[in-house]
């Protein structure tokens, strides 16, 4: 089974019970927020860093290393 999510208006499949964060590694992003100027995406993997933030469903802050994609996610850049 899969899953589909929007990231900033594009469509990405990942597999189910993926982590926003895997659906995203594996469609090869590497990053998804920006922090003073720099780009970020997973760096620790277990919600301690929280540089891999992202809005879904216009909740921001949420840590795509520790969320599961849900079908149908809208997903966001956080810029900070």
């Amino acid at each position: 089974m899969s899953v589909t999510v929007r990231i900033d208006g594009e469509r990405v499949t990942g597999a189910d019970g993926q982590t926003i964060a895997g659906v995203l590694i594996a469609a090869g992003r590497r990053s998804w927020r920006s922090a003073d100027g720099a780009e970020r995406g997973v760096f620790c993997g277990i919600g301690v860093c929280q540089d891999c933030v992202v809005t879904v469903n216009g909740v921001p802050g949420v840590r795509a290393c520790q969320r599961t994609a849900c079908d149908g996610d809208e997903i966001t850049r956080e810029v900070r």
